[in-house]
């Protein structure tokens, strides 16, 4: 049970690394095209890598907490 409560909280790290990955080089992407627009392009980014940092962090938690109730 413990391998894959590991398993289920890798798969959200790495999940939630490629989301912000994709998130930070879109708006690299966007700002070289409207430098204008930086700063609600940046704001934006913080919110959307704050979300996907809170949807991985509840993955981590479910797989967890998934371990610790399912009897051995």
């Amino acid at each position: 049970h413990i391998g894959l409560a590991a398993l289920g909280a890798g798969l959200a790290v790495v999940g939630a690394a490629i989301g912000v990955g994709k998130i930070g080089g879109s708006a690299m992407d966007a700002i070289a095209r409207q430098p204008e627009a930086a700063g609600k392009i940046q704001t934006a980014m913080i919110i959307a890598a704050a979300l996907v940092e809170g949807v991985a962090l509840f993955g981590v938690v479910a797989a967890l907490l998934g371990v610790l109730t399912v009897p051995a």
